[in-house]
């Protein structure tokens, strides 16, 4: 905990960090994210008899459009141009909707502000579009757990060790 506070200015004041010497390098970011709903819920979405639509298409591209607007919605988060994201759903068959998404760029900063925001957005377009026949939805955890690139080098989320060490 020795490091210097980067989002601070001499007058210890919010700012921005500059990245202006930083290289661009390829980087990624993956974050994993769950809604948990009734039973018969999860079986509507999958059999795509949901009133509002395609529940799962239109939560991939609600994730994939915040991931384009993150630096609108985080303060201190560095306009990005994003070379990709990906978004896929997984489920337990019963109640969980598994969701990952993926951030990629090539640039002078890291992609895990708009990953988590992705993730998040979708669970959130899942519960939106599904509240009226479930609103005890659970969103959540929005975790990083895994992030490639950059000078702090690669990660892998202790959370992500213990699940494939389970498995």
């Amino acid at each position: 905990m020795d490091e210097e506070l980067t989002h601070f200015n001499n007058q210890q004041r919010a700012k921005m960090v500059d990245i202006t010497e930083k290289q661009p390098t390829a980087r990624e970011a993956v974050v994993r994210s769950q809604v948990i709903m009734k039973p018969e819920t999860l079986v509507r979405i999958k059999e795509g008899k949901v009133s509002k639509g395609d529940v799962l298409a239109v939560a991939q591209v609600a994730g994939i459009m915040a991931a384009k607007k993150t630096a609108d919605l985080i303060p201190m988060c560095h306009p990005l141009p994003l070379t990709g994201v990906d978004i896929q759903f997984h489920d337990n068959g019963h109640d969980t909707l598994y969701i990952e998404a993926v951030a990629r760029t090539k640039g002078m900063t890291g992609v895990e502000m708009e990953a988590l925001t992705a993730a998040s957005v979708t669970a959130l377009t899942v519960y939106d579009m599904c509240k009226a026949m479930d609103k005890g939805m659970v969103v959540g955890p929005a975790y990083l757990a895994s992030k490639k690139g950059g000078k702090s080098g690669d990660f892998i989320n202790e959370i992500e060790i213990q699940v494939h060490k389970n498995n």
